[in-house]
């Protein structure tokens, strides 16, 4: 267990030879499903205040498949449209960098503390891009940061839509159940 949290610390630290490690070690497998899963309870336990049950498992389910569908899109971007000579990673390597980036998800059990709650999470958000960034840099064997930025970016933003439409569809959802 003491490794496991040195290596979520680590991660959260943006820590390049951590990413490195779990790159190289499938059996992490097993820890980078345990970092997401911790942030993505921390995801629902925070949205509680505002949602109620609803938030706990909404928002638990919702940062999990989030983070799944970056993963695997970051690993599309990066391998295909904007790989350089020297990228070479499979799937489960992604996922489990990226597993491990979404450690200082672990934030967003703040995230229902009134006035501050948004700030928080909104922090995690870019602290989790910024260990993306980091986790994509390392396992694609980038040059660049910037490249790794781009290929991070593409999923955050498809992430950011995709929670939108989830949003307008729970609002509409709503409005229907009361008759608005």
């Amino acid at each position: 267990m003491a490794a496991f949290i040195d290596r979520m610390v680590r991660a959260a630290k943006l820590e390049p030879g951590l990413y490195a490690e779990v790159e190289n070690d499938a059996g992490a497998m097993k820890q980078a499903l345990g970092v997401v899963l911790v942030s993505s309870a921390a995801a629902g336990l925070g949205s509680t205040l505002f949602l109620g049950p609803v938030g706990l498992i909404g928002g638990a389910v919702s940062a999990l498949v989030m983070w799944f569908v970056w993963a695997v899109l970051s690993h599309f971007v990066g391998t295909t449209l904007l790989a350089e000579p020297a990228t070479k990673a499979d799937l489960s390597q992604v996922m489990r960098v990226t597993g491990f980036a979404a450690a200082p998800g672990v934030l967003r059990i703040f995230g229902g503390i009134p006035l501050l709650g948004g700030l928080i999470n909104l922090v995690a958000m870019l602290w989790m891009l910024a260990a993306f960034v980091v986790a994509i840099r390392q396992v694609l064997d980038y040059t660049s940061t910037g490249r790794a930025l781009a290929v991070a970016a593409v999923g955050f933003v498809v992430q950011i839509i995709v929670i939108f439409l989830f949003a307008l569809i729970g609002l509409g959802g709503i409005a229907l159940m009361t008759g608005s």
